[in-house]
């Protein structure tokens, strides 16, 4: 069973709900540029590879990833500890690369815009037919009260699923579509299945898991330049025989590794604490003040990478960054080394500087096409952000945002969706969507449509929560 950390499911919850705010905004030219990722700037969001920098939007997928790296230790650490062997977490690693695959593909075709081009209810009401068939598919019932049911259910809503990915027209009526999927999700299906592989290998080896980067980053490299090699082919190959599987595994997305096994190494700093507080060891405490002042460094260091970055401001974003890491390590220097805050300060800290120094390579930092300073600095700043929640969880006015943003992190596969399958299909379907769609007047209405709508979905998630209706792969 995975054990959980309120800290972390906090860090989930918030990319969570600023991924739906990012893309429930108002589009056109009535919000300014950094509320947008940065290489689609407004009014026109085309795709300009050339811009550098990075915004808010830009955080949110990596400190998912992030998330899902540092949950990693958490499911397996007692798993290996109690000897499960290799076969056994490959068998479930490759089981959830199939299922986080196919919810990719699902979701992807059964939003009632992609089934139809002009959706009428019909389109609309087979969209909430996913959500309820996906509910079925991933609802983890852990009773024994009810299981041949909820068997059966299962088996039949994938079923159901097949059976519609089969018949209905999609995409302008060319059909399903293997190419035609979230990458988002497709994305987290290869860490998910590369990142357990990985720690389940490395688990007592930190230095080795860490080893592996370099590697990957020498493939990378390799495959960049003109003259051909074993490098370029490994970095190309997408197929066998006949069968390509392009579609659903490339090389290019182990890059996120880069992210994913920084995760791990924060997930084994939390395991050990929760270890540590379990085994009831002394564990110094630090001083309140102390907390406070780390975590209103972690907040600046966040604001100030994001406006450097993004108004390009590099020499002075370097300096700030530098002074404020240092003040963060001279606040722990009396504390011990094993202490959860000072490996995640110290760990953070190298990593965002280390992503500073690579900034100017590859143009500047960029989510797209994403550059080493991107994983790094995101890394980095995810080590930071933990510490905040950690912080905020202990302090009684901010507690319940820590609180709230957890809840929406234990159950996200229900957030990703519900926007999509649920809430606009309901708008559509009550004649309300005309009215969601006019707030796009002015920065104000247009930012309170994306606040509503993710608090909408955010309120669904918890309601789940609360009913213990949780998704898993």
């Amino acid at each position: 069973m995975q054990q959980r950390n309120e800290s972390l499911d906090a860090l989930r919850g918030f990319a969570i709900l600023t991924m739906i705010l990012s893309g429930a905004v108002a589009y056109g030219n009535v919000l300014p540029a950094w509320m947008f990722h940065a290489q689609v700037p407004p009014p026109l969001h085309k795709f300009d590879p050339s811009v550098p920098g990075i915004t808010w939007v830009d955080l949110v997928f990596p400190f998912f990833l992030f998330s899902m790296g540092a949950a990693i230790p958490l499911s397996l650490k007692k798993q290996i500890e109690n000897g499960r062997s290799f076969l056994q977490v490959l068998w479930m690693a490759v089981k959830r690369f199939a299922l986080l695959a196919f919810f990719a593909l699902f979701t992807q075709h059964m939003k009632a815009w992609v089934i139809a081009d002009e959706p009428t209810a019909v389109e609309h009401m087979l969209s909430l037919l996913a959500f309820v068939l996906l509910f079925f598919q991933f609802y983890e019932n852990k009773s024994e009260k009810g299981k041949t049911f909820f068997l059966i259910a299962k088996v039949s809503a994938f079923a159901l699923a097949l059976f519609l990915l089969w018949k209905l027209p999609f995409w302008s009526g060319k059909g399903f579509d293997f190419y035609k999927s979230d990458i988002i999700i497709l994305v987290l299906a290869n860490m998910a299945l590369f990142g357990t592989v990985i720690y389940y290998l490395t688990a007592d080896q930190p230095l080795m898991r860490i080893g592996i980067l370099p590697f990957l980053m020498a493939v990378f490299l390799a495959a960049k330049e003109p003259t051909d090699g074993w490098a370029k082919e490994l970095f190309q190959f997408n197929a066998v025989g006949e069968w390509k599987f392009d579609w659903l595994y490339k090389f290019y997305f182990l890059k996120y590794l880069f992210i994913i096994i920084p995760g791990t190494l924060a997930g084994e700093m939390i395991v050990e604490k929760m270890k540590n507080e379990k085994l009831k060891v002394e564990n110094e405490e630090v001083k309140t003040s102390v907390q406070n002042l780390l975590m209103l460094i972690a907040v600046a260091l966040l604001i100030m990478n994001l406006y450097g970055l993004f108004a390009r401001i590099l020499f002075v974003n370097l300096l700030v960054s530098v002074v404020l890491c240092a003040a963060a390590l001279y606040l722990l220097k009396s504390v011990a080394k094993e202490h959860l805050y000072k490996q995640l300060t110290r760990t953070g800290t190298y990593l965002l500087l280390l992503g500073l120094f690579f900034e100017s390579y590859e143009g500047g930092v960029k989510k797209d096409s994403s550059t080493y300073s991107y994983y790094f600095i995101t890394s980095g700043l995810a080590f930071y952000i933990l510490i905040v929640f950690s912080v905020m969880a202990k302090r009684r006015f901010l507690s319940s945002i820590s609180t709230y943003l957890s809840l929406n992190g234990k159950n996200p596969m229900v957030a990703y969706v519900t926007g999509n399958l649920v809430l606009l299909p309901l708008l559509s379907l009550t004649q309300t969507k005309p009215y969601w769609d006019a707030m796009n007047q002015n920065f104000f209405m247009g930012l309170m449509k994306g606040i509503v709508f993710t608090g909408i979905v955010s309120l669904i998630t918890i309601l789940f929560v609360k009913k213990k209706w949780f998704w898993k792969t």
